[in-house]
C-alpha cells in the first residue's frame, strides 16, 4: 500500500473547476471565509498551498460536496514512502501538513 499525497496543483484546478460549477466567484469565498484578503485563496487556486481542515470543510459547505471531493490524490510519482512530501500529522483539533522536500 503506498503513502497517499494530496497534489496541490491538481488540487487547486479543482477548487477553480467548482468555484465555476457553484458561479462563486474569489471575492465570495473570501467574504464567506471571513478573510481580510483574497491572497489564501489565489494560493489555493495556483496550488501553492492546501486550505487548512477548517476551511476545507466550509469549503466543502459552499460547493455543496464533501472535502474528498476538493482535495484530489497525486498519481504516478515514484516516490519513498518513508519520506513523502506532505506528511500528515493529526492533532486532536486539526489535521496538518507539512512540506518535507
Amino acid at each position: 500500500m503506498e503513502y497517499p499525497v494530496l497534489d496541490t496543483k491538481k488540487t487547486g484546478l479543482n477548487i477553480r473547476k467548482l468555484m465555476k460549477q457553484n458561479n462563486i466567484k474569489v471575492r465570495d469565498i473570501v467574504e464567506y471565509m471571513g478573510f481580510e484578503s483574497e491572497q489564501s485563496v489565489y494560493k489555493w487556486l495556483r496550488g501553492d498551498s492546501l486550505p487548512k481542515v477548517d476551511n476545507l470543510f466550509a469549503l466543502g459547505k459552499l460547493f455543496h460536496t464533501s472535502m474528498d471531493n476538493i482535495l484530489i490524490e497525486r498519481e504516478g510519482e515514484d516516490e519513498s514512502p518513508l519520506l513523502p512530501r506532505y506528511m500528515r500529522i493529526l492533532t486532536t483539533s486539526s489535521l496538518w501538513y507539512f512540506y518535507t522536500r
